[in-house]
């Protein structure tokens, strides 16, 4: 079962200033260069430039959610993709025991924004540098370069695991330890197709299903 809010209204995030600048930059400089050259040139390079330049622009779009009901049992989506990983396993790092994973892979054409799936405590921040093996290996999510974040909401400690993919070269998070954070707030980003992990207590109900397309902010994925 999923949950869904009002639609969405577009926006361009704060990450996409200079990457907007570049590519807009490279694009008219193309363009100029062309028109100057051939005309005929110019008219051929024009559609696949404006492309080119639409790809980026989508990506860094930042809609506007709200989610639809604050609850401490509820998980929202921290983020848009395709669940891919549904599975009991062992969190070595925080919680040094089994936990439930769902792991949901950010391709370069979903929206990147990170949001905290519950609202509460921040009580661990960790950025590790790594490898930059693709999103959906196995090992991506002890291995690539990651920051792992863990949020108590007052009923458990949830662990949410920023991941770099192939083309990912970026994580941005803006939250630290000590924080007090709001379910569904901006928590980060990561550039160019990625994933990320939730690990969650042993017997919290996931609603969501494998290979499922889901939406940060709008679909909830799991019950305490």
């Amino acid at each position: 079962m999923l949950f869904y809010i009002c639609p969405m209204t577009f926006r361009i995030h704060k990450e996409g200033t200079a990457s907007l600048l570049i590519a807009g930059a490279f694009v008219a400089g193309v363009l100029a260069g062309a028109y100057a050259y051939n005309v005929t040139i110019f008219w051929v390079l024009l559609l696949p430039m404006l492309v080119l330049f639409g790809i980026v622009l989508q990506f860094f779009r930042n809609p506007v959610r709200r989610i639809a009901l604050a609850d401490d049992k509820l998980i929202y989506a921290p983020c848009d993709g395709k669940i891919c990983v549904i599975e009991e396993v062992e969190e070595p790092e925080y919680f040094q025991g089994k936990r439930l994973q769902v792991s949901i892979f950010m391709s370069p054409f979903n929206v990147h924004v990170n949001r905290n799936p519950v609202g509460g405590t921040v009580k661990y921040v960790k950025y590790h540098p790594g490898k930059f093996l693709v999103a959906w290996h196995p090992k991506s999510s002890t291995e690539n370069e990651r920051t792992t974040i863990v949020y108590d909401n007052g009923r458990a400690e949830i662990l949410m695991r920023q991941i770099a993919g192939a083309l990912a070269r970026r994580i941005v998070w803006y939250i630290k330890a000590g924080d007090a954070v709001e379910q569904g707030g901006e928590m980060g980003f990561i550039k160019f197709g990625s994933r990320v992990d939730l690990f969650l207590p042993l017997g919290t109900e996931v609603v969501a299903k494998m290979d499922e397309q889901v939406r940060g902010n709008v679909h909830v994925i799991a019950r305490l």
